[in-house]
């Protein structure tokens, strides 16, 4: 029976969230999405015509009822008979009635069966269209396995619809060619109505999910730079506070610094509103080394290799910055090592190293593999997306290792 469920035509569809974070692929069908939505007519102008075609076969077939001059019980039963294959058809055919059809499809096809083929050898002509409106409801209802050859057989039907009923070989083949193209026109118009109303909802899902994703780069943006911005300025206006009574000159040199990074804190929120923002790797490590020192922590800098590419070297950056941020926040840090080196598969590495062994649970052993939309898990979304990957956790000597891989160069997006 699996083969006569109802047909649904999203077999086999790819999630619009896969689509969204699915790379070059994913970001050209987003494309092409919206492109189709742009140029699709309004879906209720595309039900509309569905529905008026449907409406003017009906008609064409109760004119050719009138034009053999039927009696008042033909006419009367005659139009009964139109009105409720077209509800049919209409059950068939209708985005909104989907659920009911697939609930109660067999008794809906098998009724317009009998409407189609009990009256027509008793009004002859003007019925055999009928047999192209219940063509386009097997195709519509059943899937394409069991449709087809049904539909088949519903041509094959009214080719022997003529002989059968003494009528000539034109006006036989005929009413073959109109049952045939009858069910091919509402089925094709009735595939293609539904289809601009899935490239709305599909647009709309798009849209959602653009600004939901915004939001979480907006916030995940907002964690990385201010976090450690934010925490400079703590660490420095405590040592500031201290020194005031000792030495004012040193206190006002420190005061001259929180100032700066305040300024790099607003010009950084500035540059998230705007949506892009460039780091480098160098830059922070020359902040991250004096945010450490005035903490009172020995640190070794060794920063080797060629540079990597924009998108690569401020994901680095900002790993920097978290990992110096969790520092200054959660360890008793008295060393400190920062070092990046590039290898010969064109990767560069980085490797941020305390003797701060008192960590919270921001740094795990076994970095999650989910988003949790701020610290480590954050980074790890960031590299991930550039095919890289980051890992953390005590050595054998009891420093707490953070390390960062990324390759060097982005492959090109259309590749592939």
């Amino acid at each position: 029976m699996r083969a006569a469920a109802p047909f649904s035509g999203r077999d086999g569809d790819t999630s619009l969230r896969d689509l969204s974070t699915g790379g070059a692929g994913g970001a050209a069908l987003s494309a092409v999405v919206r492109a189709l939505g742009l140029n699709a007519p309004p879906p209720r102008l595309a039900l509309s015509l569905v529905l008026i075609v449907e409406c003017g076969f009906v008609l064409v077939g109760f004119l050719n009822i009138l034009d053999a001059e039927p009696s008042a019980f033909t006419l009367v039963a005659s139009g009964v008979g139109f009105s409720l294959i077209f509800l049919l058809q209409l059950v068939h055919s209708s985005y909104r009635l989907r659920h009911f059809r697939a609930r109660w499809y067999r008794w809906t096809l098998t009724l317009q069966a009998l409407l189609t083929y009990l009256p027509l050898f008793a009004l002859g002509f003007g019925w055999g269209g009928m047999a192209g409106f219940l063509g386009a409801s097997l195709l519509l209802v059943l899937r394409p396995v069991v449709a087809w050859p049904l539909f088949g057989l519903v041509a094959a039907a009214a080719a022997v619809t003529g002989p059968m009923l003494g009528m000539n070989a034109a006006t036989s083949v005929y009413i073959a060619v109109a049952t045939v193209l009858t069910g091919l026109i509402v089925y094709g118009l009735t595939r293609l109505a539904q289809l601009v109303v899935d490239v709305q909802t599909a647009q709309m899902e798009l849209t959602r999910l653009a600004v939901t994703q915004e939001r979480l780069r907006f916030a995940r943006d907002l964690h990385d730079l201010l976090g450690y911005s934010l925490s400079a300025v703590t660490l420095k206006s405590e040592l500031a506070l201290r020194l005031v009574p000792a030495d004012p000159e040193r206190a006002q040199e420190e005061l001259k610094s929180i100032l700066e990074i305040s300024r790099q804190a607003l010009a950084d929120v500035r540059t998230v509103a705007r949506g892009y923002r460039d780091m480098s790797l160098t830059t922070e490590a020359v902040s991250a080394q004096a945010i450490l020192e005035a903490a009172g922590i020995q640190v070794t800098a060794d920063f080797r290799g060629e540079p990597a590419e924009d998108e690569v070297n401020t994901i680095m950056a900002t790993v920097l910055r978290e990992a110096i941020t969790n520092l200054l926040r959660h360890s008793k840090a008295e060393h400190c090592r920062l070092e990046s080196c590039t290898t010969d598969s064109g990767e560069l590495v980085l490797t941020i190293a305390n003797d701060g062994v008192q960590w919270a649970p921001d740094y795990p052993q076994d970095l999650p593999g989910i988003v949790d939309g701020s610290g480590l898990g954050n980074l790890q979304f960031r590299l991930t997306k550039v095919g890289g990957s980051l890992s953390s956790g005590l050595d054998d000597a009891g420093w707490f290792i953070v390390r960062a891989v990324a390759p060097l160069r982005q492959p090109t997006r259309g590749a592939g």
